[in-house]
């Protein structure tokens, strides 16, 4: 029988539907190791979804509509060095995630206008003297799984939001942007993310071809030890915002 999951309003990418990263992570809860998974439609958030195996393949499901697929994957990513805790700190003063316009401020990952406290307050900025950008992160208590660790989800939604900055486009000259979405995100989680303990998250571009853009990310701890790694693919909104 499939399993039944519901994504909790709190994890929200754009208003009205989850985070991208954190549904990827629920999804490949159910394969060993690392796994990619496919955004086929926006994340339906505050209802109940069904997780099912076809073989190496689980799907997400809203009743007959296919939500997302994952599949096991072989990491073929390179990840560029650490950067230290302070030059992530020092990055954020000129992230791009606290710049307006952008769009969904009230992403659980990365939004700028989420209470105090609610979100992962992530907004990587750019690194002096490297083609990456950076964000100290220090997650709290209420991000922890069964485990005492970070659940895995929340770490996936980690590596998702800061791959679009790198890729993002600037606005328009009238003040529209159009905005990216992420479509695909593959992640290898090497180790566990301990809570209370400070983290930095770097993120840099892969390839730009047309709309669709391609970007890579990394969690390690504060001493520089890699902990996670992702690649992702985002795909630009035809209409602007």
């Amino acid at each position: 029988m499939p399993e039944k999951v519901a994504i909790d309003p709190r994890f929200n990418g754009p208003p009205d539907s989850a985070n991208g990263g954190y549904t990827c992570g629920l999804l490949a809860q159910s394969i060993d190791g690392p796994a990619e998974v496919t955004l086929r439609r926006p994340p339906p958030i505050g209802r109940e979804l069904s997780v099912d195996r076809d073989g190496d393949r689980v799907v997400m499901l809203d009743g007959e509509e296919l939500v997302a697929e994952g599949i096991p994957v072989e990491p073929d990513w390179e990840v560029p060095g650490p950067v230290t805790f302070a030059e992530a700190e020092a990055a954020v003063a000129a992230s791009y995630f606290l710049q307006r316009p952008r769009p969904f401020v009230t992403c659980f990952v990365c939004g700028p206008d989420r209470p105090d406290d609610d979100g992962l307050a992530l907004y990587p900025g750019p690194v002096d003297g490297r083609e990456l950008i950076a964000s100290p992160w220090t997650p709290d208590d209420s991000l922890a799984g069964d485990d005492g660790h970070v659940a895995s989800e929340i770490v996936w939604a980690s590596l998702d939001c800061p791959t679009s900055g790198p890729v993002a486009n600037p606005p328009e000259p009238d003040g529209s942007l159009r905005p990216i979405v992420v479509a695909r995100l593959a992640a290898d989680i090497r180790a566990a993310v301990e809570v209370g303990r400070p983290h930095v998250v770097t993120a840099w571009a892969i390839e730009v071809d047309g709309r669709k853009r391609h970007a890579g990310s990394a969690l390690f701890t504060a001493d520089g030890e890699l902990l996670a790694s992702a690649r992702a693919l985002w795909i630009e909104l035809r209409e602007p915002a």
